[in-house]
């Protein structure tokens, strides 16, 4: 039998077979994410598979121009190529526009290869090695092997029939290409993310982050029927199963994260495929990426009814993470690491009552009086005795803005802003009250630490009394107060038309109502707060009125959607996990090589955090101080 009869015999039945085994492999995996609890199915979503592929994942890839070409010319090869393979050569539907269109796309996937296969001859320390280092083999081989096979029925280039040296090279090439592209797909290897990733772009839990949506709320829990917090793999939802198998690998996770840079126990690339060994039974002897820094790799062991902490990972690795939320903006698969780890955590908060550091103390006082420090609830508003400050209740029932003081209230250094914020606003004749003593912490604190029940308590609390007046606007200093009023509250029946004190000055000096001095000679550079900018993606309001005083902002290289966490957020400043170096620390570093010397703020939490940074330092002041610095004296 002659090369020429025996490959389209035997063609079709490896291809058949690489199938059928995917669907096996399929099936296995969907019993597998099946373990977890019931999760919303959103099945008009696995038709806008293409477009969230072509435009939501490359919005993030593209931030990597080389990465977003070379995946462009892979993944798109790779598709047509095996929808080619198996109409051409399953199905015998051979036409010469087929043939040269699998020439096309082969090339064009051998191509993307062999820039996957020159990344990865010397690969940067974020990206996993193991199976991910024979992936661009696997490609090049796949592609260059049914680009060979299909020159002879193009006409484009004829080949020696009885050749039975090329006939076994491309039977080998074919049965490994096969065997990794389309068993591989389901039943693991690298390939596997393709399978998982595209159900995952699909069946999302957070629909709403498609599109140029944005979706950054906690998920809230019903604490009277579901389990508190995720105490094992099978906890999770199984949409949350499914997108840890989504899971690429690349590290842009791990590159981002500042807990990890800092050298504390945690790395969002290593704790998403943990869960995967949680979810599929094993160790994490084979993961083939980066430790988390301090602890060994391989230690630990999982399976779906096991628990988490303690046995596949270490607690202080969940307690590590600032939910900066930079792992969750980087990864191209769009999975979310914060809402697991906050999952994690409320099972070690609400039934275990293990929170290490000044976590459970913060907590207690919250419970007792309503604000993290203990602080009785009636001196409040000491701190604006000399302001003459309209109170809601006692003073008026409608106002246009309610100012909402937050924690600065019982802070001496976030007092001046406040002081200046309540300047400002009567400078541009806004008519606004406070809740006075009657607010309470807006509980994300909280809600971060994992006590998701003092979270609820907090803010349908709140709710209560916000129901009792009238007002158009919530203004607030505290991106997390004005993150949880605008986008939390809203699960419990508070909805507000909510402003970050940036924003709502920016509109009050566009307006005219608010004017400034523009002679500002400062040399300054602006730090972006996580809860304000990847949270609710507002980066110009604050740069806004820093040019509008005339200051020439000298942006640090990671600067409003690449900023580095101040360390303060999630709890951390309370939890303290140690590491080989703080994060404010590290982003003073970030401050200091611009040569300003002030750093400005928008967040009383990044005012804390910068400002404990040991001096020499530039000096940190709100946004809020340097406008009232600016006013001019006339309208003062």
């Amino acid at each position: 039998m002659s090369f020429a009869e025996f490959l389209p015999q035997l063609l079709p039945i490896l291809i058949l077979l690489g199938l059928v085994l995917a669907v096996i492999g399929a099936l296995r995996r969907i019993l597998l994410w099946r373990q977890g609890q019931e999760s919303t199915i959103h099945w008009a979503g696995l038709f806008s598979i293409p477009q969230r592929y072509l435009v939501d994942l490359h919005h993030v890839v593209a931030s990597d121009k080389y990465i977003s070409n070379t995946h462009v010319a892979t993944a798109g090869g790779f598709v047509l190529t095996a929808l080619l393979v198996i109409l051409i050569y399953l199905f015998d539907v051979a036409t010469n526009i087929l043939n040269y269109a699998l020439l096309a796309s082969s090339g064009l996937m051998f191509v993307g290869a062999v820039f996957v296969l020159m990344r990865r001859i010397n690969p940067p320390p974020n990206l996993s090695l193991g199976p991910w280092s024979r992936l661009p083999y696997s490609l090049l081989i796949f592609s260059s092997s049914f680009f060979v096979l299909t020159l002879p029925a193009s006409g484009l280039l004829p080949i020696d029939s009885g050749s039975w040296l090329l006939a076994i090279l491309l039977v080998v090439g074919i049965i490994w290409g096969v065997g990794e592209m389309f068993f591989g797909l389901t039943w693991g290897g690298p390939m596997k993310h393709a399978f998982a990733g595209a159900l995952h772009l699909g069946l999302h839990r957070r629909q709403d982050r498609f599109g140029g949506g944005r979706s950054t709320g906690l998920i809230s829990i019903d604490l009277e029927k579901d389990k508190l917090g995720v105490e094992k793999p099978e906890d999770f939802k199984w949409s949350q199963l499914l997108s840890f198998d989504a899971c690429v690998e690349c590290g842009r996770c791990e590159k981002a994260c500042p807990a990890f840079a800092a050298g504390q126990p945690l790395n969002p690339k290593k704790i998403i495929q943990d869960m995967v060994v949680g979810m599929a039974g094993g160790n994490t002897a084979k993961f083939a990426g980066s430790a988390y820094p301090g602890v060994e790799l391989g230690s630990h062991k999982g399976g779906a009814v096991i628990p988490i902490v303690d046995v596949l990972l270490e607690a202080n690795t969940l307690w590590s993470c600032t939910t900066c939320r930079a792992c969750v903006q980087e990864c191209p698969m769009m999975i979310e690491h914060v809402d697991a780890i906050v999952d994690m955590r409320r099972f070690e908060t609400m039934e275990k009552g293990k929170t290490p550091g000044k976590g459970a103390e913060v907590l207690d006082n919250l419970n007792t009086t309503d604000n993290p420090n203990g602080h009785a609830p009636s001196s409040r508003m000491n701190w604006a005795a000399d302001q003459n400050l309209a109170v809601f209740g006692s003073d008026v029932d409608r106002a246009d803005v309610l100012l909402w003081i937050g924690d600065a209230a019982f802070d001496m250094r976030n007092q001046r802003t406040l002081r200046a914020m309540i300047t400002l606003l009567r400078a541009a004749k806004v008519d606004f009250a406070v809740l006075g003593d009657c607010e309470c912490d807006s509980g994300d604190l909280a809600r971060r630490l994992g006590d998701e029940a003092t979270f609820q308590r907090l803010a349908k609390t709140n709710i209560a009394t916000m129901s009792q007046f009238e007002f158009k606007h919530i203004v607030t200093a505290d991106p997390h107060a004005f993150h949880c009023l605008k986008n939390e509250y809203a699960d419990f029946g508070g909805h507000y038309d909510v402003y970050h004190h940036t924003g709502f000055f920016a509109d009050l000096v566009k307006n005219g109502k608010i004017k400034l001095n523009t002679n500002n000679a400062i040399s300054l550079t602006y730090h972006d707060p996580c809860y304000l900018g990847r949270y609710n993606g507002e980066y110009d309001a604050p740069r806004y009125l820093l040019e509008a005083m005339g200051i020439n902002v000298k942006e640090m290289e990671r600067s409003k959607s690449k900023s580095r966490c101040c360390g303060g957020g999630g709890g951390a400043a309370v939890t303290d996990i140690p590491g080989k170096q703080r994060i404010p620390d590290m982003r003073m570093d970030d401050a200091n090589s611009t040569g300003a010397e002030i750093v400005a703020v928008a967040c009383p939490g990044c005012s804390q955090m910068l400002e404990g940074v040991v001096e020499p330092r530039p000096q940190v002041k709100d946004i809020a101080e340097l406008m009232l610095d600016a006013l001019c004296e006339e309208v003062v």
